[in-house]
């Protein structure tokens, strides 16, 4: 006796809906082109694969029953999904990935990313995005082993990363300048200034963890010997120094709202402040050639005021 997934086929499944809208097996037979008998023969035999009746036979008409209904509704559902899993395989073969993986690390505003990704599904395109978050050396692990296929972020570029990995393109972004920064109520904002060393060494830094997992990892601007609270995210960075936890140094695009607000407090360092420079890197494919996916994201990275917002446009409170 066939199975289930033997009698669902597409054909099968436009021929029971034809015989529910018509309301009998002689207008559907018709419809389709056979004989009442052969079109019954069929029907049956998806019935008992099921082992449910859909068709209530006991009058003149056809009248579906309630388990026909689920079917037809979740038929309509698959075909559905058969022609549009068509159209993205015939999209695909025009050079589109299936699934393109951003590593984004967290010094990354997360409005104009998600600006841009609005952007880039309005092409209707059949690819797949998946977002990562990553920090420091993390976003570069995730494109060098082959995690992610664009990193937006990387605090290293494709001249570092030659002893590492092969095939790896980039391009700067932009340089990312940092400040010290701590909470009004933190005993560093009313220090003298410049801030020493050994005076940050009394007191707890807040640091944003490196997310990689199987290489080295970073640590930037950390005194030795001073006490850390580390968290997983620039932006949980942050909210931990809003809340007065630690103090450290922030993107100035990021922490500039709230120093301007008030919720923060600028402070001076003996220590120069750091600038980092930052890379979008991503991994060239063996055809050479990169996808249409990767080509349109890499182009919306030629635009300066794309890359300014992706390191300036932070939310505030």
């Amino acid at each position: 006796m066939p199975n289930a997934r033997d009698v669902l086929t597409p054909d099968a499944l436009a021929m029971l809906q034809t015989v529910a809208n018509a309301g009998s097996f002689a207008a559907a037979a018709r419809a389709l082109g056979l004989v009442p008998s052969a079109l019954s023969y069929r029907v049956r035999l998806i019935e008992d694969a099921l082992d449910v009746l859909l068709f209530d036979r006991s009058g003149r008409q056809a009248r579906i029953t309630e388990a026909g209904v689920e079917l037809l509704r979740e038929a309509s559902r698959l075909l559905g999904e058969i022609d549009a899993v068509a159209n993205r395989v015939k999209r695909i073969a025009t050079g589109w990935e299936p699934m393109l993986t951003l590593a984004i690390d967290s010094v990354i505003a997360r409005d104009p990313l998600l600006d841009l990704v609005n952007a880039f599904y309005a092409l209707e395109p059949p690819t797949r995005l998946k977002l990562r978050d990553e920090t420091l050396m993390g976003t570069v692990e995730a494109l060098t082993s082959g995690e992610a296929d664009l990193a937006v972020g990387a605090v290293l570029d494709a001249a570092s990363l030659a002893f590492t990995a092969t095939g790896i393109r980039s391009r700067p972004l932009g340089e990312l300048p940092l400040v010290f920064a701590v909470a009004p109520h933190h005993p560093l904002a009313r220090t003298e200034e410049p801030l020493s060393d050994a005076v940050l060494r009394q007191h707890r830094a807040v640091a944003a963890a490196d997310s990689s997992r199987a290489g080295p990892s970073m640590t930037l601007n950390l005194v030795s010997g001073q006490d850390v609270l580390t968290v997983p995210t620039m932006r949980a960075k942050l909210e931990a120094q809003l809340h007065g936890l630690g103090g450290g140094f922030l993107p100035e695009s990021m922490a500039r709202p709230y120093i301007e607000a008030s919720h923060l407090v600028e402070r001076k360092t003996e220590r120069v402040p750091p600038v980092s420079t930052l890379h979008c890197a991503w991994r060239v494919r063996a055809a050479g050639q990169p996808g249409r996916a990767l080509q349109w994201w890499l182009q919306q990275f030629e635009h300066e005021g794309s890359r300014r917002a992706l390191l300036e446009r932070h939310r505030g409170r």
